[in-house]
């Protein structure tokens, strides 16, 4: 017995040497760790510096006309590069064929994602609806939001439904 508890001493002596050396190589790695943030903290601050420097040399009145037009351009390319043929291309995947398009809009949101304005309108508005619903289903559409809805009258035979969804077409 005295013979098998000196053993496990032994044994658990020999598990604590590990479990030093162990804890030394973590903290060590730990240190290691923490001097990487470190400098990659001082280069976050040295790029936040620089920008900082750099907006406030764009927004002083001499370069702010500059700003402004560069702004105002880069919207531009933005709309400009809404291609037509792609949203007809998309909508013709998921329009009934009796289901009319009457009037679309593309415009551009907040975040930049491309927000049809549409007016559709069909004989029955169950197939109106069927529209929409593929709309919904489809991976290039996000979800439809309906403005108006009109029933037909004598000049215009057709339901017509006012309605926008996000488009999910890549400038």
């Amino acid at each position: 017995m005295l013979v098998a508890s000196l053993a496990v001493s032994l044994l658990l002596v020999g598990t604590l040497g590990v479990l030093i050396s162990l804890a030394n190589a973590d903290s060590k790695q730990l240190l290691d760790v923490r001097k990487e943030v470190s400098q990659l903290d001082a280069q976050i601050r040295k790029v936040a510096a620089a920008q900082a420097q750099q907006d406030a040399l764009l927004r002083q009145p001499a370069n702010a006309d500059v700003l402004e037009r560069s702004v105002f351009i880069n919207s531009l390319l933005l709309r400009k590069g809404i291609s037509w043929t792609r949203i007809l291309a998309d909508m013709e995947k998921v329009l009934p064929y009796n289901v009319r398009i009457l009037q679309i809009h593309p415009t551009l949101n907040a975040a930049n994602q491309v927000l049809l304005d549409m007016t559709v309108g069909s004989e029955h508005q169950d197939e109106v609806i069927q529209f929409l619903e593929a709309l919904e289903q489809s991976p290039l559409f996000g979800s439809v939001l309906e403005h108006t809805s009109q029933p037909p009258t004598q000049s215009e035979p057709l339901y017509r439904n006012h309605v926008s969804v996000i488009y999910a077409q890549k400038l």
